[in-house]
């Protein structure tokens, strides 16, 4: 089992730093709808309430090409807890290398119009054969791309002031 905890202080209000991290769908865009960033996506299949608790998704994202999934990898990821401009907690389901992952992303006022957003995951491959030989580096790759995804989301929110 493996756990990644990641912290970033951004120039910006909760309420902002929160909506960038929890965007609204488009008017007049039908469920399912889609998120692309860098190296992957989000499609939102249920929205969940106001905060986002029961919002059901699936993701595509990078995975080391060694797991022979040419570079991609999927989850299925459901909101189990939510408070609006506070906390976000998940529950996924994950391949290629057929995992279970639960994490959380936290948002703190520090002052100043400053955001602590703490992002923390517990990551876990079902086969423990394929746990000892891969585990370690598919997180350690996966929580790399989690960090830029969240830094590039982020550095565009206080760029546009």
């Amino acid at each position: 089992m493996q756990e990644h905890t990641h912290e970033l202080v951004v120039d910006a209000e909760v309420p902002r730093v929160w909506r960038a991290l929890h965007p609204r769908r488009p008017e007049g865009t039908e469920l399912p709808w889609r998120v692309e960033y860098p190296g992957g996506s989000i499609e939102v299949i249920v929205e969940g309430d106001e905060a986002g608790e029961g919002l059901v998704r699936h993701c595509t994202f990078r995975v080391p090409r060694y797991l022979l999934s040419g570079g991609l990898g999927r989850s299925f990821e459901t909101i189990i807890e939510a408070r609006m401009y506070e906390l976000s907690r998940y529950s996924a389901v994950g391949k290629p290398l057929w995992s279970r992952a639960e994490g959380w992303h936290r948002l703190e006022e520090v002052g100043e119009g400053r955001t602590r957003l703490t992002f923390w995951e517990r990551y876990a491959a079902f086969n423990p054969v394929l746990g000892r030989l891969f585990e370690a580096r598919v997180h350690r790759f996966i929580s790399r791309n989690n960090e830029a995804a969240y830094a590039g989301a982020l550095a565009r929110l206080t760029r546009r002031g």
